[in-house]
């Protein structure tokens, strides 16, 4: 009996049923309107012609390779049906590239799983593990579903073309955002729910700042970026009260042996209490002191080690996370802040190893630790040395302009970042410098260098410099515009998105805005972020020198403030709050920088 050899070397019983229904439909696209009854006729006709003269109907055990049999099947419609035939070579041209494409990504696949070719791009992701293996697969996967099936071919193509970057591309089919601020103030005090059970409000430090890691992990597994504390430093005042309300009440037990007294203290003291620091109390003012600062700075190191050890996101990754602090002059807070600088210095684990997570970001701030008669000047020069020995602190610029109208009375408006792409300015959707509860939802890059390439290319003959320049900024402009449609496009997709995804986050209002019913009420106040990567290379390409040079930096100022003017355009005309940052070149993926200007 004559056998078929497959594409994959299996052997199947010949079937001219299957050549019946190729040629059929081939016909079928061409002379759609004929009775089926009268292409089947002629397709069996032609099948008939094709097996006749191969003797592909023979009993002897031959076998014929399929693409023998298409080859054949194409040769006899040339000589019968050129139109057809044509229809025929497309059909079976695209399903040889699909299976191409298919083979390609297996490939990948198999590549990924069996960890053969470990790159670990991601330094907080383990491609040895297997979870890791198992998160790079689907990465892969996902990347290759979002461009062919959720996209238009100008985002897809930009993508492609290494002009347009779209980050985090495994992350755009399934539809969640990118960062998020986390509104730590209202989770401490009110509780939150989770899927198994629901977390009663903190009582002490030590609990807040075990919550604080909870719900770092917690929201991380809603989105695919980095999660962050705006002013940790503030938030946890009420929670170092009540530890040394706790402390100064076991005080007055042990020391004193007054029940009575014991009844009359509140849950929360300060440590400027005038009660608690007088002459009679002195002896249970250092001892309920000396206790919570013990437990502060377990509390601290209990949350470096969670956010350093606790691989809770796909691919065994540790969550992104971030806290901002150093502008609270409180006691409470400026002791929050020294711990968190100590515990930095000092390192973590048995080694004393450097800390990955969280990222620290000090906030600095006139009249608050800029100066030496500051009150907090002192912890920024911990600071310093903090980031001289340890990397992190980076610094952040309470007063920048990008930040102004911000409330000196509430620190939910002091200037802070996520730590990767997150930092939000002014919001043009009614919360103004509000943080707290905002993100970055979806961000892209455009790759500048390759758009001054094409301008350099596209210029023939005796080109000068302003025909270059001018050349590139049309270029530019033009994939400005379609960076835009890309993020609203991403945006949308993102909006279209069941709350149930993201129950944790929508359920305890971690979104700022959230009516209940439509999540874009919340995601409006984030940010689209509109990245830039390679200026200085592209000035290299368009004039020959970089910024550090007078012409390479008129070039630069003229380059950002068409990146500028554009995004405040767009901001007033579709009201969602575009920004532009400057992606490092090391990793298409974090920021250094964001404008995000209030419009007036």
């Amino acid at each position: 009996m004559l056998q078929v050899i497959k594409r994959n070397g299996q052997k199947v019983p010949f079937d001219t049923n299957k050549i019946v229904n190729a040629v059929m439909k081939a016909y079928k696209e061409i002379y759609p309107n004929n009775a089926e009854t009268l292409v089947k006729s002629f397709a069996n006709y032609a099948v008939n012609n094709i097996v006749n003269k191969n003797n592909f109907n023979t009993l002897d055990d031959t076998d014929v390779d399929i693409e023998d049999i298409q080859d054949e099947v194409e040769k006899f419609l040339m000589e019968t049906d050129k139109i057809v035939a044509k229809a025929y070579i497309t059909y079976r041209y695209k399903r040889a590239l699909a299976r191409d494409r298919y083979k390609l990504l297996m490939k990948d696949v198999q590549e990924k799983l069996s960890g053969e070719n470990v790159q670990n791009q991601n330094a907080n992701l383990d491609e040895h593990s297997f979870g890791g293996r198992m998160g790079e697969t689907t990465d892969l996967v996902m990347k290759r579903y979002s461009l062919d099936y959720c996209m238009s071919e100008i985002s897809k193509n930009n993508h492609l073309n290494n002009k347009i970057y779209i980050h985090d591309l495994s992350h755009y089919a399934v539809g969640d955002h990118n960062c998020l601020s986390i509104p730590f103030d209202d989770l401490l005090v009110n509780g939150f729910n989770t899927r198994q059970t629901d977390v009663r409000p903190a009582q002490s430090v030590s609990t807040a700042f075990q919550l604080i890691a909870v719900i770092f992990q917690l929201q991380s597994l809603q989105q695919f970026g980095g999660v962050s504390a705006t002013h940790l430093d503030w938030t946890m005042v009420p929670y170092v009260r009540k530890s040394f309300a706790k402390h100064f009440k076991d005080g007055v037990r042990h020391i004193k042996n007054d029940k009575d007294y014991v009844n009359t203290i509140p849950n929360e003291m300060s440590f400027n209490d005038p009660e608690a620091n007088c002459k009679q109390n002195k002896q249970i003012y250092k001892y309920a002191y000396d206790m919570t600062e013990k437990e502060v700075y377990q509390a601290v190191e209990g949350m470096y080690h969670n956010l350093n050890t606790l691989q809770s996101r796909s691919g065994n990754q540790l969550p992104f996370t971030s806290i901002n602090y150093g502008t609270c002059t409180l006691p409470e807070g400026r002791l929050i802040t020294k711990a968190l600088l100590d515990v930095s210095i000092r390192g973590i684990g048995k080694l004393h190893k450097t800390s990955i997570f969280p990222c620290g970001i000090f906030q600095c701030m006139k009249g608050i630790n800029r100066q030496k008669d500051d009150p907090n000047y002192d912890l920024y020069r911990l600071a310093l040395k903090s980031t001289s020995l340890r990397l992190y602190p980076n610094y952040a610029n309470v007063d920048w302009s990008g930040n102004a109208g911000y409330d000196r009375n509430d620190p939910k408006t002091y200037f802070s970042t996520m730590g990767c792409r997150t930092a939000n300015g002014w919001d043009i959707n009614g919360f103004g410098q509000l943080k707290d509860g905002r993100g970055n939802i979806c961000p892209v890059t455009i790759i500048m260098p390759t758009l001054a390439m094409e301008a350099k290319e596209s210029i023939y003959g005796e080109e000068t410099d302003e025909d270059t320049i001018e050349t590139f900024m049309r270029i530019l402009d033009k994939k400005i515009h379609e960076a835009k449609d890309m993020l609203i496009e991403r945006f949308e997709r993102i909006c279209s998105q069941n709350p149930d995804s993201a129950k944790f986050m929508y359920e305890n209002n971690l979104m700022a805005g959230y009516d209940g019913k439509d999540i874009r009420s919340a995601l409006k106040h984030g940010t689209l972020a509109l990245g830039q990567l390679g200026l200085a290379e592209t000035l290299q390409i368009l004039i020959g020198c970089d910024h550090t040079e007078k012409k390479g930096m008129e070039l630069a100022k003229k380059i950002e403030e068409l990146f500028k003017t554009k995004c405040a355009e767009f901001k007033e005309k579709y009201k969602l709050n575009f920004g532009v940052y400057f992606t490092p070149e090391v990793s298409v993926g974090a920021c250094t920088v964001m404008y995000n200007e209030k419009i007036a």
